[in-house]
């Protein structure tokens, strides 16, 4: 294959000692695995982290080994372009932190230069000469424009897009052949703008239909047609740059990105809300093929396909797949016959891949890095000096530039082969049986008998393990970090201690915005993915994005669906108490359905997130409810039920403390759990309870390491279950009960929650705690922080800055002269060498 295709490429693979790069970044080993007996009634616990032979174990459940060298980068990269003459590869970076442009040299591979800027989103491109690089301004509705020059950027200049008071959000950007018109893509405008770099006020603006989120244009290389991806509306819009009118618009999957011309008059779209690629004939005006970017061709959802890379002679096609973590390598050399030349593990998250210019290598940008971490410390953001930001969530994904040489064929099995190793995923996405006693109460595959006939699904917010069962000794706990003990939480600890303790459990998400996604979808959308850093932001920005999450917006959908879209084609009743749901404008005001999939399956009396509402008020009325089912003789096989009140309001004057919320928040799972319990339907049934995030806590084993819970007559009571879950485990486990098909990749590899269950039921019930604290302390006039909390936007999950609302949460229940810095939630962390000694201080 090395003779023929002189564009296929060799990599050197990762080892446990660390990557060899010109910045060494060297991943932190995992604590040690402990093995218990199964008799005992736990299981063998697989912590992340990294493992014999380099593998480094995510807390997804998927695994890296990622080819080549590493370089670091800085947070969240998201678009690589290569300078068109020089030895140069420009790198964006749009994360929670500082956006900034990183300069790399290509001969040296190391970072000569960065440039910051207030905000970005995606858009970057060169001027055919070379001269001049322009990025995107986001919410700023302008362009960032810069003087290049051997490495260096000067000579900073903007143009504006539109008003301030305006919501276009420039996108993606490219430039004619002669360098002289800028093309825009506004895709919160739906528009796309084109800028006469002579006379840049001249715009003209082509407009979309409502919801297309263009995304990106390619002008044709004749000059006289341009292609732009509309994110939204799963379509390219062909533009006839002659008389500025849309002439055609050619349908695509979910989520059309990154667009590439290849020889022989091809278009090449990434779909990332899709497996695919959809190539099209630009002459014949129509589809040629699909290409699948999936690991396994019949896989469901999930590959998350969004950057392409075609080699210098047209015959090998790269396609960065963010979700799995690989790229698909296709022969493209026959017109409309690709075929597989095999797969590449790459980094967490691959947003950008390109070929480089000069000899042929591969480069990939990988968003969240090479691994994750624990988080038992973080930065304190009040002290004098301040500490740095960049350590907040997106701050410590600290990116690398995946650096890959030329393989022979053995090379190539070699890497594809770890492809298949790093992923829990199986053929035709079959569940993982190994670990399944045969009467196993979860079937082992959907559409087998369970006794099992209804599912509770719990969602509650923000907290890690630590932080409430840190203090409990027969899990793997730290009580230092546990700042709410038995004493706050008796009903979680009594729960945890008469039915299964999951001491290894772990969400997906870094924050609430994909956090509810992928509680209900076993997936966040590259939207979501890329949305959520800057809706973070918050005010220290325009905020004209917003919160890219529970039915917001249309476009942030995951096209395989969502769990109560499971059950309405399985003919499984279902309803939600509070998730996807908007309250009304009062408590006496009806709530309504943000989706239509929830109308008529959802209780309009129900309060969603308000912290100016009590959990005991919601456990009230679901009980309510439940006693009505219960007259009726039939409840619905899943209910979702949203009990948020653990956020908590920090020290905001008038509010609950923090101890109050997580105590309101204990005492209403506990009444529900009772009232379920002492029902007619508790003999069959089964209750889920699970954070959709982990941001607002420390733990000592990973930052997305989460307060989990598994009640039912079937589960294996007294246990400690160590076996590695994650948010998708829950979701598998009652899609396997329910027959549910899986919704993606991640909920069909997941390990079920086997271990957990026992075939003979005990059906004593579950008897409510007293709660150990008042629930009606309110915090202090002159709290710590109060000033800082009445400055926060706590209307909302997570709209408030949470550096600032994690320290007040700390100080407010250890004390105001706490010693202990409180602990940041973010989770990725690289150790630069010896002769870096105030790097590696500053990364920790």
């Amino acid at each position: 294959m090395k003779n023929a295709c002189q564009f296929l490429f060799v990599c050197s693979l990762l080892c446990l000692a660390g990557i060899v790069t010109g910045q060494e970044v060297k991943p932190k080993l995992a604590p040690t695995a402990t093995a218990e007996s199964p008799a005992e009634g736990k299981s063998l616990r697989d912590l992340p982290g990294v493992k014999s032979g380099g593998r480094i174990l995510l807390p997804t459940q998927w695994s890296l080994k990622p080819a080549g060298k590493q370089l670091k980068l800085g947070d969240f990269p998201v678009n690589i372009q290569l300078h068109p003459k020089q030895p140069y590869a420009a790198i964006l970076h749009t994360g929670y932190g500082e956006h900034e442009i990183v300069i790399v040299d290509l001969k040296e591979d190391r970072v000569v230069s960065r440039a910051t800027v207030t905000q970005a989103f995606y858009g970057l491109a060169f001027s055919p000469n070379g001269e001049r690089l322009y990025c995107s301004g986001g919410e700023q509705e302008l362009v960032h424009g810069f003087r290049f020059k051997d490495g260096y950027l000067s000579e900073h200049t903007t143009f504006v897009i539109a008003k301030q008071t305006e919501k276009f959000v420039p996108s993606g950007i490219s430039l004619d052949a002669a360098g002289e018109r800028l093309f825009v893509c506004c895709a919160w405008g739906n528009a796309l703008k084109i800028l006469p770099l002579a006379d840049p006020k001249k715009i003209t603006t082509i407009e979309f239909a409502k919801d297309s989120y263009p995304y990106y244009a390619l002008p044709s290389p004749d000059g006289k047609k341009l292609y732009v991806s509309l994110w939204g509306a799963a379509s390219i819009a062909v533009v006839n740059l002659e008389t500025l009118k849309i002439e055609a618009t050619w349908p695509t999957d979910s989520h059309p990105t990154e667009l590439l011309f290849g020889p022989k008059d091809l278009l090449y779209v990434a779909c990332a809300n899709s497996n695919n690629v959809w190539v099209f004939d630009i002459d014949d005006a129509k589809p040629l093929e699909v290409i699948g970017g999936a690991i396994y061709p019949t896989a469901p959802l999930g590959a998350t396909p969004n950057s392409l890379a075609l080699s210098a002679d047209g015959k090998a096609l790269l396609i960065a797949n963010a979700n799995t973590n690989h790229l698909s390598v296709v022969d493209v050399s026959v017109r409309g016959k690709s075929k597989s030349l095999g797969l590449i593990p790459v980094g967490w998250y691959p947003t950008s891949v390109r070929f480089d210019h000069g000899d042929g290598r591969i480069l990939v940008a990988n968003g969240k890095g090479v691994m994750s971490q624990a988080n038992p410390q973080g930065p304190n953001p009040l002290a004098s000096p301040p500490a740095s930001t960049v350590e907040y969530i997106g701050g410590l994904f600290k990116g690398t530039l995946g650096i890959i040489d030329n393989p022979d064929p053995g090379k190539m099995a070699s890497y594809t082969k770890t492809v298949f190793e790093c992923s829990p995923l199986e053929p035709d996405a079959k569940p993982r049986t190994a670990e399944r006693s045969a009467d196993n109460p979860i079937p082992a595959k959907v559409g087998d008998p369970s006794p099992i006939k209804h599912c509770i699904y719990i969602i509650k917010e923000n907290r890690t393990y630590d932080q409430v069962f840190g203090d409990m000794p027969q899990g793997n706990g730290d009580k230092n970090l546990c700042i709410f003990p038995e004493r706050v939480t008796p009903n979680h600890h009594a729960l945890a201690r008469e039915f299964v303790l999951l001491d290894n459990f772990y969400v997906e998400s870094e924050v609430s915005a994909d956090g509810h996604e992928w509680s209900m979808a076993a997936y966040a959308t590259d939207f979501t993915e890329k949305l959520w850093p800057l809706s973070y932001r918050g005010g220290r920005y325009t905020g004209k994005i917003g919160y890219p999450s529970e039915g917001s917006y249309k476009i942030a959908a995951s096209a395989g669906g969502y769990i109560w879209d499971r059950c309405a084609e399985a003919g499984v009743t279902y309803r939600s108490y509070g998730e996807w749901i908007a309250n009304g404008k009062t408590p006496n005001d009806p709530a309504v359905a943000k989706v239509k999939a929830l109308e008529g399956h959802f209780d309009p009396k129900f309060r969603s997130y308000d912290l100016d509402y009590k959990d005991v008020d919601r456990a009230a009325r679901f009980i309510e409810e439940l006693k009505e089912f219960e007259a009726k003789g039939e409840l619905p096989r899943f209910i979702v039920l949203r009990l948020p009140n653990d956020h908590t309001a920090g020290t905001a004057k008038g509010k609950p403390t923090p101890t109050a919320y997580v105590a309101d928040n204990d005492l209403a799972l506990g009444q529900v759990v009772e009232a379920l319990s002492r029902s007619k339907f508790w003999k069959d049934m089964a209750i889920f309870v699970v954070e959709d995030d982990a941001q607002n806590g420390s733990d000592h084993v990973d930052a997305h390491r989460t307060v989990a819970l598994a009640i039912s007559p079937y589960i294996r009571r007294g246990t400690v279950d160590s076996s590695m879950y994650s948010t998708a485990s829950m979701l598998r486990s009652m899609e396997l009960i329910l027959g549910l098909k899986p919704m993606t990749q991640f909920d069909a590899a997941a390990l079920p929650m086997y271990a957990s269950f026992q075939a003979k039921p005990d059906l004593t019930p579950y008897s409510t705690r007293p709660n150990g604290v008042p629930l009606d302390t309110l915090n202090m006039v002159g709290a710590w922080g109060q000033q800082q909390t009445s400055e926060l936007d706590l209307s909302k999950e997570d709209a408030a800055d949470d550096l600032v609302f994690n320290e007040i949460i700390w100080r407010s229940v250890r004390g105001p002269d706490s010693k202990m810095p409180p602990p940041v939630r973010a989770s990725f962390v690289f150790r630069a060498p010896s002769s870096q000694k105030q790097d590696d201080d500053d990364d920790d």
